[in-house]
């Protein structure tokens, strides 16, 4: 299949605007046809591992501020982080270039059914509970998208009895033009209001996750969030839903387990290894999704042995009485509300980092009831600082390196105390991204 697509374009050109790890497959297979390759980047990338195999390619690179200028090439492929909607690459569309991305390829292309997750919060745990619980119950399921593996270059081995779970971020979705079979919606709460106009967009562009979806379509939601809720009324299949607050849903939870519509309990909170109110929600949105594949005994037995995504509320050690954990994922205030929600004492949190221009109100008023001590760190410290002197809350202090806000909340712990890492921003004013936060955090705590 691949092949037979990749031909298509042989003797033409095809570019890739945005160079990852991730493109180099795709590079290969054009190059393999014979097709001329460029990258296109604002970044000087010949410091890079893959520039040496793309020169011995022949790619040709056009980078720096004009990286976008004179675009000639008959299809060119955006990386999620590139706006579609940029100056330049208008000017392709009205010269014919022909504009898409790797995951609307994979969209085209693939075989077997798709099942597609977005959200503010929980679309990774939520992607790869969806992921174990179709694989356990004997399914070959490819893994993609924000997580897993490159969709596009795996085509060829997938098969049309086979099932694509894929973890679609907004900047993704932008760039789409088709709909999964089954789209699930975590929630939608501000974020990465650095990169989108503003909230509407950011709306917008999780709803297209269903836009193209037909009357045979699933769309699952979370009930008890206000956007979703408004969701339904646009919905073009079926819908279900799923709520933590009413059983008036198609699946909904409580502190005693999960429980299909007809109040039939399906798992006990007691055999749910993961802590948390929010991994409920992740729990029965993903058997909402695959409950007409998965029996009801396949997810109790998820649910015994799945023990958390990294970097989601990842325990790393306990020192002295004191617990550490690792949430470096919370890259919002909504996800730093759901992590400390976990915990049953007031934990110490470690917080701050690059600003993504979202509100950090929210922060106030849970700091303040559930927050023993703040250690705030980053190009956010000061803002997080404001609001929570707002409400009162002044048992937290600002430092200026990452260690020193792991010693001082070190310092600060008693016997009994837990310690995480929840940073309610983003992490490239200190990281490359929220994993080698996560992983710097882990190694300074297991050296202690």
């Amino acid at each position: 299949m691949l092949k037979e697509y990749a031909s298509g374009y042989k003797n033409q050109t095809v570019g890739f605007v945005g160079m990852g790890v991730s493109n180099l497959p795709v590079i290969r297979l054009f190059a393999s046809v014979g097709a001329k390759c460029t990258v296109r980047d604002k970044k000087d990338l010949s410091g890079s591992d893959f520039y040496p195999e793309l020169i011995d390619l022949g790619v040709e690179f056009i980078i720096g501020e004009g990286y976008l200028d004179d675009i000639t090439e008959t299809l060119l492929f955006l990386s999620p982080a590139v706006r579609p909607d940029l100056e330049g690459l208008n000017k392709a569309r009205e010269k014919g270039t022909r504009i898409t991305s790797e995951m609307e390829e994979f969209f085209n292309l693939c075989p077997c059914k798709i099942i597609a997750i977005t959200g503010s919060d929980g679309k990774t745990t939520t992607t790869t509970l969806i992921s174990k619980l179709l694989t356990e119950a004997g399914y070959k399921t490819w893994l993609g998208g924000n997580i897993g593996v490159n969709l596009f270059a795996t085509l060829d081995e997938i098969k049309a009895n086979d099932f694509a779970v894929v973890e679609l971020s907004s900047f993704q979705l932008m760039k789409l033009a088709k709909s999964p079979d089954v789209a699930v919606i975590t929630n939608v709460a501000p974020n990465h209001l650095d990169w989108h106009k503003d909230m509407q967009e950011y709306v917008d562009a999780k709803k297209r996750i269903f836009e193209f979806q037909n009357e045979n379509s699933l769309l699952v939601l979370n009930a008890d969030d206000e956007y979703c809720k408004s969701f339904i009324q646009d919905a073009k299949g079926n819908v279900r839903t799923v709520s933590g607050k009413s059983s008036d849903t198609d699946f909904y939870f409580d502190e005693n387990g999960i429980y299909d519509k007809n109040g039939n309990m399906l798992v006990k909170d007691e055999e749910i290894r993961i802590i948390g109110k929010h991994n409920r929600y992740n729990y029965t949105e993903a058997y909402c999704a695959v409950s007409q594949y998965v029996a009801k005994e396949t997810l109790k037995k998820v649910a015994l042995e799945f023990g958390g995504v990294e970097h989601r509320i990842e325990f790393v050690r306990e020192l002295n009485g004191v617990k550490y954990y690792n949430s470096s994922i919370d890259s919002s205030p909504s996800r730093t509300e759901a992590c400390v929600n976990s915990f049953k004492d007031k934990p110490i949190v470690i917080s701050g980092g690059y600003d993504k221009n979202i509100p950090y109100e929210p922060l106030g008023d849970l700091f303040k009831n559930k927050v023993k001590y703040a250690v705030l760190c980053g190009a956010t410290a000061n803002k997080i600082a404001v609001v929570l002197d707002s409400v009162g809350f002044n048992d937290y202090c600002i430092v200026d390196e990452f260690e020193t806000a792991v010693m001082t909340a070190k310092e600060k712990a008693n016997d009994g105390d837990s310690i995480v890492l929840t940073p309610a921003s983003a992490s490239f004013d200190m990281f490359k991204n929220f994993a080698e936060r996560g992983n710097v955090f882990k190694k300074i705590v297991n050296s202690l």
